[in-house]
């Protein structure tokens, strides 16, 4: 292939965990779960790899598609899974896509699927397989390919990362909530060199990292745009609507995520992610919000150094980096106008008016299930508050109410996927419950 070389001391490990560039050991025990300097390469060849993508209706999985579309020499997507609301554009990419496999979480729109596939395929073409159920897409995740893209939204994404991980596939991970809550599962089953990030702030920490070792690095600095309501206090944020939640100024999303950046609950979950991806301590992750989102994040170095990863807004970016790593795909997204004037800023993170950082970076140093119920809780109350049940102050004040009911993780590290589904499945009934009681109050 004729693509640019890949980062200073990447190769490809073959499954085989090689040490860091030029030789020089970091005085760490073991490598990071995301290392840059590291490449798992499960099948080896010059042609283009073979794709699988979850959640390829969403947001992520349309820009995947997109960007394969662009660079048919260098992708081919096998498999396409969806959760089945959107079953004539799960259609259409199957067959432009010529994929083998479709799955769908909801069983029930089998028949109208058929028959959406069937119209775009024609009379006498082969229709692709379909797999159906709860756990359609971890099956595909452990399909033959050579890379999984997990754009799931929400902690339903754990099984499929798992099964993608424990089948040898390369895993481009945009599904942060996997992680979290299943952190220790994910470490024990992931190679060095496994897991590519997606999300645009670990793509970014990923490819500035590239300049040195887990011992030159100071501190991360993950940023934030600081969302829709950025420079508002406390007390101004009781009345905001979902409307007001839901309008983003930098980025188009899912409304879940988009609320969670309006919370700032999103960039707690990616403090907890760049904890555990590149096993930095929390002490030395910081977050500081950029309007512009032109600043992805940034790596400081023990030499007084700090390296920024900047694009213009655009998701296709990074996911191009989950792809295509250690190679990148040419034209993947927009590049600066260096010729025009521009500003970019950066201030401090209002810890009062959004406190989902520090409840974030607590539940991440308690471990266990504590993130997994901090999820959990928070996908509750963000549906809550989208059913105008609950206040959007509310939605924090109810997650940090489950956090401190759900106290100390008996389990520590010794997690286990029962321990993970139990912990949720308490957190979502006891969000349930405050949050069905501060309606009745209102």
């Amino acid at each position: 292939m004729s693509d640019s070389p890949p980062p200073p001391g990447a190769e490809s490990t073959h499954l085989t965990p090689q040490g860091p560039p030029s030789g020089r050991t970091t005085g760490l025990s073991a490598p990071a779960l995301a290392d840059p300097h590291l490449v798992y390469d499960p099948v080896a060849g010059d042609g283009p790899k073979d794709v699988v993508i979850l959640g390829s209706t969403g947001s992520i999985g349309t820009q995947a598609i997109d960007l394969v579309l662009r660079n048919p020499d260098r992708f081919r997507v096998t498999g396409l899974s969806a959760n089945g609301g959107r079953v004539a554009l799960l259609a259409e990419q199957a067959r432009r896509l010529r994929v083998r496999t479709v799955a769908v979480a909801r069983e029930d729109v089998i028949p109208v699927l058929r028959e959406a596939l069937a119209a775009e395929y024609g009379a006498g073409e082969p229709l692709p397989e379909i797999l159906a159920g709860p756990d359609a897409a971890a099956q595909l995740a452990a399909a033959d390919c050579h890379t999984v893209l997990n754009g799931i939204t929400g902690s339903i994404g754990l099984a499929p990362t798992l099964a993608a991980l424990e089948a040898g596939r390369t895993l481009a991970l945009a599904n942060k909530e996997s992680l979290i809550v299943g952190g220790p599962l994910v470490k024990a089953l992931a190679e060095p060199g496994q897991i590519i990030p997606v999300d645009s702030e670990h793509a970014a920490l990923f490819q500035s990292l590239a300049a040195g070792t887990r011992a030159d690095v100071r501190k991360l600095v993950v940023t934030a745009s600081g969302g829709p309501f950025r420079g508002r206090t406390k007390a101004e944020l009781a009345n905001v609507t979902v409307e007001d939640a839901l309008a983003h100024p930098t980025w188009s999303m899912g409304p879940v995520i988009t609320i969670n950046s309006a919370t700032l609950v999103n960039k707690g979950l990616e403090v907890i992610e760049a904890h555990l991806l590149y096993d930095i301590p929390f002490s030395r992750i910081e977050v500081v919000v950029h309007p512009q989102s032109y600043v992805h994040s940034m790596v400081e170095f023990t030499d007084g150094s700090t390296l920024a990863q900047a694009t213009p807004p655009d998701m296709r970016g990074p996911i191009a980096i989950g792809l295509g790593w250690p190679r990148r795909v040419p034209e993947a997204a927009p590049a600066f106008d260096w010729s025009r004037a521009s500003t970019w800023e950066f201030f401090p993170l209002d810890n009062e008016a959004f406190p989902s950082v520090n409840l974030a970076r607590h539940v991440g140093e308690l471990a266990g299930t504590a993130p997994a119920v901090f999820n959990a809780a928070n996908e509750e109350c963000v549906e809550a508050f989208r059913k105008g049940a609950l206040p959007f102050n509310g939605i924090m004040e109810t997650v940090t109410r489950v956090v401190e009911e759900h106290g100390t993780p008996v389990t520590g590290t010794s997690l286990t996927v029962s321990d993970v589904l139990d912990a949720e499945t308490w957190a979502r009934a006891r969000a349930q419950e405050l949050t069905a009681t501060a309606e009745a109050r209102a």
